[in-house]
């Protein structure tokens, strides 16, 4: 796995090394306005690099450079689509892999001005200005936002006095509190100062945080003093705090002042005069804060969390083609090599490529992790990077992202370790052991599997990863070895009805190009032909899966001659059979045509929890493998509706080899049936009696009993009532199910869900969010001009009157769907109960009920006296309940740090940083040029 992350690295450094010898060697064109087109002629030679790269390693999907300046180079190649209102607003510079790669860990204090004179449009600027910097901030950053008039207002009153981490979630909370804010009374700067530095001291004291750069951004329309007595106290002569000044606002009264604060504090000043300025002014900062590194010319490698890329139109038919493809990205910083500009710290742009996340699973063999077993890996953060539990999407076959689904918390999949002790130890990079008892949910979180997983874990050198195995105790610790030869094992292979795990590696079709377009079957049939001798496979893995395809082939002849003994299956009620090994083969076989399956979906590519892949055995084969051997395990597929509505029913039994000592899974067999059939032969079998007149004392036709046939997991597979098929028992005999579990016949196991999303109701004109929105905005910006230009640039507060009275709108209620987390019940049978009966005393009756278990399977015949309704009763669900956080708790999940861990290198200052380059006021017209030419030229640049 190493190795593979370590040709990533190298990959860009290829592409680092091409890039600073290009600038350095090319000759720049005074006549070539503006720069930004010598950069774009400079960086042409980067596409050997990119195609050099790509012959390496063909899973380097997205090679790019993006520059300082704007432009954006990629390869391949692609055409950009405007968005639905004809934009392409791209910009490489504000995306986590530049900025992560650009700068290092910071500490943030936002002081925002909110006195009188910030009413109308200036206090609409500040507050996307202050949503701008959060989207500079990211997981490895801290930050705090404060505003003040003549007192102090934390934007988050609970975080007085500290900093919090700038994830999604806390940069999101934080964003729904500014449109709290509104101007009134003077602005006191001093305060605000002395407030900014004694919180930076105090927070860096703790040991938390960054502990590399600090600064303080101040957003205003002015300040009367340069508060150099505070900047003495604190700050000088070390400058360890930078100061970044805005000026909002056309005025520049004071900008003297503000730009004296910016040089005289190592930061940058610069004026914003419109929403359209924001962007572009903000992306200032990153420049000044790359500087100590790059004057170190060090080129730190850096990853990012994952995440699905959707950027690009190419991207998104790669997901609709393969599913969900979950990437990381690798990226480098480019430095300026030229001696005479070595003070000023020119950072020409960074390098990128995008790996998917599913290449580090490639190199886990997943068939020597056993049934349950798995890997995951997470970031220094602690967040998931890779794990099988974590689900990105929500309204499945909409493909919707979460919007925190890249900072899942491995403690919020691996819940059960209150204490966080792997998390912890695999954070702080860490190699050891670590053993519980866990619940994981299977089937759409419907059922449950109790067991006992082994975790070993350790660091991934080169990145901030590190990677964990859990392995289920009773799978994955013996694994049987067959031993055939190449032609018996060909022979068999060779079948139509037999294929292999698509996503398990057992040969790599990635190092050579004219391997690329193998499958894993046929890379496999060229391999033991020996036909392509540079193919590198899995010995041992081929060696079993030879095995497998040879001891299980008798089982197509079988299959065969129940097809062709048309007294087994007249009515065609058993529609497919099939067969799954350790080692990823399947066999499958259709007693019916494809056209006419009940279930056009099963074992189908799309059906990923019903085949094997990277994550999982198939859902058929884990269930199989939980029961004791030689039992079945019957159950009706989950839809993905809010109605769970199934017309078929699959019934799978694991294949064990028995000896004193051990006893591996070594396969799984099924078949899927139509419900109607199965349901059919159980009222068949239901009216068989054993007396000798073969007459039943007592049936579920009469009209006194209802009859149900329930699984282990409390689900009705029959029922008198058609439409009961597939609902949870509980729910349609509450009080008999509430009695199975007091008799302890069931048992109820608590879970949670920290990745849910629950309902909500949202102001649908939520005046801060429609002032960030791009047409709000302009309107907003028409309404200034116009109001500008009535008043002869009069200074007036008529802006603010207009505007304020403009954007009350009627209040309306907007249903969304928002991450919350929830706690659900799911039920589990008692194994050593074979049947019982109870009474149960209702209000003005006596209900009685039998419960017995049906020999080899996983199935409950329940008979309940249906004359008396109970209905006092309240029924059992499923239904997951929202976990709601009162404020006080709230504010201590604020606070809460996780342990982390901070990158390992860290730039903050350097003694030969030139900082007299602390920014000024271009003209408007300028700033709308320079907002608008990375735009451009990243069209240009294709």
């Amino acid at each position: 796995m190493e190795e593979m992350f370590h040709k990533k690295s190298e990959a860009m450094r290829r592409l680092v090394e091409a890039a600073e010898e290009a600038h350095l060697k090319h000759e720049f064109d005074a006549d070539l306005q503006p720069a930004i087109v010598n950069g774009v002629y400079w960086s042409e030679s980067l596409n050997k690099v990119f195609v050099d790269n790509f012959d390496r390693d063909p899973s380097l999907i997205w090679q790019y450079f993006g520059s300082a300046k704007g432009f954006f180079r990629q390869y391949p190649g692609i055409k950009w689509e405007p968005d639905e209102n004809g934009v392409i607003a791209f910009d490489c510079r504000n995306r986590k892999w530049y900025i992560q790669a650009a700068t290092s860990p910071k500490d943030v204090v936002i002081l925002v001005d909110v006195s009188g004179s910030m009413k109308g449009l200036r206090l609409t600027i500040a507050k996307q200005t202050v949503s701008s910097i959060l989207d500079t901030l990211g997981d490895d950053d801290f930050f705090n936002i404060i505003a003040y008039n003549e007192e102090l207002h934390y934007v988050e009153p609970c975080l007085n006095g500290t900093l919090v981490q700038a994830d999604r979630t806390n940069k999101e909370h934080f964003r729904e509190h500014l449109d709290k804010l509104f101007a009134k009374g003077i602005g006191m700067l001093d305060i605000a100062l002395n407030e900014a530095f004694n919180i930076l001291s105090d927070f860096n004291h703790t040991g938390q945080g960054s502990i590399c750069s600090q600064a303080i951004m101040l957003i205003t329309d002015g300040a009367v003093d340069t508060y150099d007595t505070i900047f003495a106290k604190y700050n000088w002569p070390e400058r360890k705090v930078r100061i970044f000044t805005y000026l909002i606002g056309r005025e520049a009264a004071f900008a003297d002042n503000l730009k004296w604060m910016a040089c005289a504090n190592k930061g940058f000043f610069t004026q914003i005069s419109t929403l359209a300025d924001v962007q572009e002014n903000v992306m200032e900062y990153l420049h000044v804060l790359s500087r100590p590194k790059v004057i170190d010319q060090e080129h730190d490698v850096v990853w990012t969390e994952a995440y699905i890329d959707s950027t690009l139109p190419q991207a998104q038919k790669l997901a609709d083609d393969q599913g969900l493809v979950l990437m990381t990205t690798v990226a480098m910083p480019v430095f300026s090599k030229q001696n005479e500009t070595r003070s000023k710290g020119i950072l020409l742009g960074v390098v990128g490529t995008d790996v998917p996340v599913k290449e580090l699973l490639k190199t886990i063999p997943k068939y020597k992790l056993g049934i349950h077993g798995y890997a995951f890996a997470i970031t220094n953060n602690g967040y998931i990077l890779t794990h099988p539990e974590l689900r990105p999407l929500y309204e499945e076959g909409k493909k919707r992202r979460k919007p925190n689904y890249s900072s899942v918390d491995l403690s919020e999949v691996e819940w059960e370790d209150r204490d966080d002790v792997l998390r912890n130890a695999m954070v702080n990079r860490k190699t050891g052991k670590f053993s519980m008892e866990v619940k994981k949910t299977v089937d759409k979180g419907k059922r449950v599997l109790v067991m006992t997983n082994d975790y070993y874990y350790t660091d991934i050198k080169g990145t901030p990863f590190s990677l964990g195995v859990a392995l289920s105790r009773g799978h994955g610790k013996y694994f049987f070895r067959g031993n055939v030869t190449i032609e018996e094992g060909l022979h068999d292979l060779e079948h139509p009805d037999v294929s292999l795990a698509d996503e398990w590696s057992y040969c790599n079709t990635d190092l050579h190009p004219e391997h690329r377009h193998l499958s894993q079957l046929e890379a496999i049939k060229l391999y033991l032909k020996g036909k392509e001798p540079l193919l590198q496979c899995d010995k041992e893995l081929i060696q079993e899966v030879l095995f497998d395809a040879v001891v299980s082939a008798p089982i197509e002849a079988y299959w065969t001659s129940l097809a062709l003994n048309k007294s087994e299956n007249s009515d065609k009620g058993v529609e497919v059979a099939f067969l799954g090994t350790r080692t990823g083969l399947s066999r499958i076989n259709l007693f019916v045509g494809a056209e006419q399956l009940t279930n056009q979906d099963f074992l189908k590519a799309g059906d990923k929890e019903n085949i094997f892949n990277a994550d999982h055995f198939p859902l058929w084969y884990r269930r199989a493998a939980e029961q004791i051997p030689g039992s079945f395990v019957y159950s009706i597929p989950f839809s993905t509706g809010i109605v769970n509505k199934s017309n078929v029913v699959t019934a799978s039994t694991s294949i064990q080899l028995l000896d004193e000592r051990k006893s591996p899974v070594v396969a799984a067999v099924g078949i899927q049936m139509k419900l109607e059939f199965f349901q059919r032969k159980f009222w068949t079998a239901s009216r068989q009696c054993a007396s000798l007149d073969g007459k039943c004392s007592i049936s579920c036709d009469d009209e006194t009993v209802n009859c149900y046939l329930i699984d282990n997991n409390g689900f009705i597979l029959v029922s008198e009532d058609y439409t009961q098929t597939g609902d949870f028992f509980g729910e349609v005999e509450g009080a008999v199910m509430n009695k199975l579990l007091t008799m302890g016949s069931f048992k109820r196991i608590t879970l949670y869900d920290y990745q849910a999303m629950c309902r909500a109701n949202k102001d649908s004109s939520d005046g801060a969010s429609g002032l960030l929105d791009p047409y709000n905005a302009f309107l907003a910006a028409v309404k200034w001009i116009m109001t500008e230009l009535v008043l002869f640039l009069v200074e007036f507060n008529l802006c603010s009157w207009w505007h304020s009275d403009m954007t009350a709108k009627a209040q309306k209620l907007k249903q969304t769907l928002e991450p919350c987390d929830t706690e659900y019940p799911a039920f589990v049978s008692e194994r050593t109960i074979k049947e019982t009966s109870g009474n149960i005393a209702c209000e003005d009756c006596s209900k009685s009920f039998v419960i017995q278990q049906i020999p080899s399977s996983n199935l409950f015949m329940v008979v309940v006296d249906s004359s008396c309704l109970c209905e006092s009763v309240t029924p059992i669900t499923m239904a997951p309940i929202e976990i709601r956080y009162n404020e006080s708790l709230k504010c201590e999940r604020l606070k809460a740090q996780k342990i982390r861990r901070r990158p390992e290198s860290c730039h903050g200052f350097h003694p030969e940083e030139n900082a007299r380059e602390c920014g000024g006021a271009p003209s408007l017209q300028a700033r709308r040029l320079l907002t608008l030419l990375p735009l451009f030229l990243m069209l240009f640049s294709r």
